[in-house]
């Protein structure tokens, strides 16, 4: 894939809309330029990897479960989810 930006008089560029939704990139995101020889790689610095963040959401892992109670508990919220009042 190949794209082109132009900078600005203030040393501004625009990243293609093609790239920023690949990476993800919103306003005020950070971006690391790295010189490669004859090339310049971009990277989006994140602030927390997402390894990370999942650890501090489920720091514990769910209690393993039979298929039968697996089976039991969907029966039970589609019940529950269905209910007529």
């Amino acid at each position: 894939m190949s794209s082109r930006s132009r900078m600005t008089v203030q040393s501004q560029i625009s990243v293609p809309a093609a790239i920023r939704r690949r990476l993800g990139l919103v306003a005020g995101s950070t971006m690391v330029w790295e010189e490669a020889g004859e090339h310049v790689i971009v990277r989006r610095v994140g602030a927390h990897s997402s390894a990370a963040i999942h650890a501090a959401i489920f720091d514990a892992k769910p209690a393993k479960k039979s298929l039968k109670e697996l089976k039991a508990g969907i029966a039970a919220r589609m019940r529950k989810r269905h209910a007529r009042d």
